[in-house]
């Protein structure tokens, strides 16, 4: 016997996510519809729909834990095989980046919570620690937001002298350093503390400025130069 798979061109009109999106706006849909979209069809036993809130279930019915989840355990839903899995994933992502882009396209850098709102939005849904440099140009403007190293913070992983390279192809004349804390402490370590002296030592030779030093989690956040430690 052939499988049959429910598609959304089955459902009664007026339940078709995309044409409740298309004619009342994708403000809208439930989370589980607008998922229901990305997943285009169901199986012989499931709609996209209901796939859709197996896969929100997944991720505690919360679109910031969802995001967490790599293509691998989206998988463990059955009915979702890779390229939905794959087609999720990318729709997550681009959301973040968006939400990160909002922050870094105003450019001026005039707090440490303008930064701090930044990174919230571009690491929370990261399961290990990452440290980035932003780059900043005479007025306090973002010339570029660069992740140097991934899964701790060392001498040897987030190097001085690779950072410094980059300032100066960049022509940045001051730093932020920042990295994430997924534990959600946001306490800076002595490596922390370490790490930012060396940097800023080197910075100095070349007459670039390091302004901070920004720890964010869930939580919140932790600026080195807020709490005068810098």
């Amino acid at each position: 016997m052939q499988e049959h798979k429910y598609s959304i061109k089955q459902w009664a009109k007026d339940d078709r996510p995309r044409e409740k999106l298309r004619y009342t706006g994708a403000e809208n849909l439930s989370h589980s519809e607008l998922l229901a979209i990305l997943i285009h069809n169901g199986t012989r036993q499931k709609t996209a729909l209901d796939l859709a809130k197996e896969v929100l279930k997944l991720g505690q019915d919360n679109l910031a834990e969802l995001g967490k989840l790599s293509v691998s355990e989206l998988m463990k839903v059955k009915g979702i095989g890779e390229a939905k899995a794959i087609i999720i994933t990318a729709a997550l992502e681009l959301g973040r980046r968006r939400e990160s882009s909002s922050a870094l396209q105003r450019e001026l850098v005039r707090s440490s919570s303008d930064i701090a709102r930044m990174l919230q939005a571009k690491f929370r849904d990261l399961r290990h620690e990452v440290f980035a440099v932003l780059y900043l140009n005479r007025a306090n403007k973002i010339r570029q937001l660069e992740i140097v190293s991934e899964g701790g913070i060392t001498g040897t992983v987030a190097d001085p002298r690779i950072i410094l390279r980059k300032a100066l192809e960049q022509d940045a004349v001051s730093l932020v350093l920042c990295h994430n804390h997924p534990s959600g402490s946001l306490r800076p370590s002595r490596a922390d503390e370490q790490l930012t002296a060396k940097i800023k030592s080197a910075a100095a030779l070349l007459d670039i400025t390091v302004l901070d030093h920004i720890i964010v989690s869930e939580e919140g956040y932790f600026s080195f130069a807020d709490e005068g430690l810098i």
